[in-house]
């Protein structure tokens, strides 16, 4: 349970960084990765790895996690692109397309990469992976929205 509220604490430090970084022009590669290592912290407290568990998943992990990025990337650089032509029906179209295709792409890299973590971690701790995965992100989220919210009421107040 410690271990919980010092990376909620850590999260919650990181977060308000995010603000003051961002408006002096910081680095959004330092950002990136104290966000990595934040979920690094956080998948290693959930899974409680063996030692070497964690010798055999690091590696898989890394690779696992170069494929989402990279897929994230190249969804990020369509919807810049698509973004005008989404306005007309057959534009629209295309982009549901496009992002029915990355969800099928993301769904194939998450399929592969359960049959590679199987190889190396127990199957209950690969569904643990995946849960404490989802569950940083919505984390994140929240803690954003959070910010945002109050930043916003902080604003209407003056």
């Amino acid at each position: 349970m410690k271990k919980f509220y010092l990376i909620w604490i850590m999260a919650v430090m990181l977060l308000g960084y995010l603000p003051r970084a961002s408006a002096q022009g910081a680095d959004n590669k330092t950002i990136q990765d104290k966000v990595k290592s934040l979920e690094i912290a956080y998948i290693s407290k959930e899974l409680n790895l063996t030692p070497d568990e964690a010798q055999k998943f690091w590696p898989v992990y890394n690779k696992y996690s170069h494929e989402i990025e990279i897929l994230i990337q190249d969804r990020k650089q369509k919807m810049r692109v698509n973004k005008q032509q989404a306005r007309t029906d057959k534009g629209a179209d295309e982009a549901m397309d496009t992002e029915l295709g990355y969800e099928r792409r993301m769904l194939d890299i998450r399929t592969k990469y359960k049959e590679e973590f199987k190889k190396v971690i127990p199957t209950p701790k690969v569904t643990d992976f995946f849960r404490s995965e989802r569950e940083f992100r919505q984390m994140m989220i929240r803690q954003l929205k959070e910010r945002k919210e109050n930043r916003n009421m902080r604003r209407q107040r003056n």
